[in-house]
């Protein structure tokens, strides 16, 4: 892969990383380090993605936990395999349920949203399938920051200060006491610097050390969600913990310029970013900073995202197959409809016609893509007493219209943002990436990859490069370090365009790249607190 700085206009904020033996990228260098460390001590990329995952769950709560989903993408054995870990719902979560309770929709926050936690169990098959190390190795640098405290970093420190200030409807209520005295045990939320300790969830750390992640599913974990959901009105129930296993799948992939890029199945939306590119792919885009090519970018990521939050679900649901949406008709289709206006995009008949990303690699040709997540901040706001497991508000995603492929229901999953991508070209593995943050995350995909393979920018370049982001309707948000006259073409093209400095509102990612000669090139997200740890 070639990189010509020269077509970037921008002043980098950090320098791209270079390594041979080894490589882990995250939005916090102290679990960049821990993954670094297992590397160090003998084991492969698996050891370390699976022990930076565990430590992200401490060092950056405010985006997953032990309740979290998470989905894989692992390159060994000369070929990518993924996990799907994402949890399913309770089998008591049902529309007419829901209808009962008042709801016309999943809500965000409380029980009705929570879903099985599906990290903990992909941690225990991957490492299974694939690690090297002794599991147990894997904990130790989370168990000893949740016990023994760590510095609060900047971006962190602001995340907390929006989950508390979230969460302030919440204060007094029974259900959502845990989560106050857990992460803001002084009453307000830590600042940049302070020492932040999770005692409760470093001895539930160590019951998964010891049970193999078997305690969070028909252990003592397990026995205590049970019981917290029914003293307060919950859904989820032991016997939904103890069926649940993550599944292994293929992976899906579409061609593009000469790449293949490879994204989880659903029910993640993974499938969107491999649309976009297909829409895309019609056209040449030679200048970054070009109103006609982000036009066509932007109304391209506009018709895939439309389709995508149409029609993905759990795939033992959906009644369109990847096939299709990935056939040239389909491209085709949605690519003769951009023209030089801002379309208000309406999904296609199909009848006529707060997350944590990392990646790793080792030296012996290893690469792993990652990301596990609580969806919206601290997820569901429930924690469980006595054991710091913030669990999930992935629920909120499913629709109740019947006639939804993503309808709400019983052992099922819902639609999904989270989503690693890897990169490969001519077969051979060229490298995991991601950019975490909900409905940015294909977005921010998408750009990263017009970045890397059109502008031919490098992976710290790539992720420096300012972004845009469709709300919906014709609304963009863009960052301001676009040119004025860029702004205004669009706004003239009748895109509605608000520039917006909200860093979190783009998202963060990670990037590793292997070159011809096998040197390990990374850049991490400068909208976070990471790092690039590098052997």
């Amino acid at each position: 892969m070639n990189f010509d700085a020269s077509v970037y206009p921008y002043e980098s904020h950090r320098e791209v990383v270079y390594g041979r033996r080894g490589m882990v990228c995250t939005s916090q260098t102290l679990a960049s380090q821990a993954g670094l460390d297992m590397l160090k001590k003998g084991g492969n990329a698996i050891d370390a993605a699976v022990a930076t995952a565990i430590c992200l769950t401490v060092l950056e709560p405010t985006s997953n936990g032990l309740g979290s989903d998470a989905f894989a993408l692992i390159w060994t054995q000369g070929r990518l395999h993924g996990i799907n870990g994402s949890g399913w719902s309770p089998a008591g979560l049902t529309r007419d349920e829901l209808l009962k309770r008042g709801y016309d929709q999943v809500p965000l926050r409380g029980w009705e949203p929570v879903m099985v936690p599906g990290a903990p169990a992909t941690w225990a098959e991957v490492h299974r399938r694939f690690g090297r190390l002794p599991f147990e190795d894997l904990f130790e640098p989370a168990i000893a920051y949740a016990r023994d405290g760590y510095a609060v970093m900047p971006n962190l420190a602001a995340m907390l200060a929006d989950g508390a200030k979230a969460f302030v409807p919440y204060k007094g209520k029974k259900l959502f006491q845990e989560l106050f005295d857990t992460f803001f045990p002084h009453g307000s939320a830590p600042k940049a610097g302070d020492i932040l300790k999770l005692p409760d969830l470093a001895k539930s750390l160590e019951l998964l050390r010891d049970s193999h992640c078997q305690a969070l599913y028909d252990g003592e974990l397990a026995d205590a969600i049970d019981a917290w959901s029914r003293e307060t009105g919950g859904l989820i129930r032991k016997d939904d913990l103890a069926v649940y296993r993550p599944q292994w799948v293929d992976p899906i992939h579409t061609s593009y310029r000469g790449y293949d890029v490879w994204e989880m199945p659903p029910n993640g939306h993974g499938l969107v970013v491999l649309m976009a590119l297909d829409i895309a792919s019609g056209f040449t885009f030679s200048k970054r900073d070009e109103a006609e090519a982000l036009h066509r970018q932007i109304e391209a990521m506009k018709l895939a995202f439309c389709d995508g939050k149409q029609y993905i679900a759990d795939p033992c649901f959906m009644k369109t197959s990847v096939d299709e949406w990935l056939s040239p008709e389909y491209a085709d289709r949605r690519r003769a409809l951009i023209a030089d206006e801002a379309l208000l995009p309406e999904p296609i008949d199909v009848n006529c016609g707060g997350t944590v990303y990392l990646c790793s690699a080792d030296g012996e040709g290893n690469m792993v893509s990652f990301i596990q997540s609580n969806y919206n901040g601290f997820g569901s706001g429930i924690v469980v007493p006595g054991y710091g497991i913030s669990l999930s508000d992935r629920g909120h995603n499913f629709s109740m219209n019947l006639a939804s492929d993503n309808c709400v229901g019983p052992r099922k999953k819902s639609y999904h943002t989270i989503i690693p991508g890897f990169l490969t070209k001519d077969g051979s593995p060229v490298g995991p990436f991601g950019v975490m943050g909900a409905f940015m995350q294909p977005q921010g995909q998408f750009q990263v990859l017009l970045n890397t393979i059109d502008y031919h920018l490098n992976p710290q370049a790539a992720l420096d490069a300012p972004r845009w982001q469709w709300v919906g309707g014709k609304t963009i948000e863009m960052e301001r370090a676009f040119p004025t006259a860029v702004v205004e073409e669009l706004r003239r093209r009748g895109h509605d365009v608000v520039v917006k400095d909200d860093i979190q509102t783009y998202g963060r990612g990670q990037i590793i790249w292997r070159d011809e000669q096998g040197t390990l090139i990374g850049g991490t997200e400068p909208r976070a607190d990471g790092g690039v740890a590098a052997w």
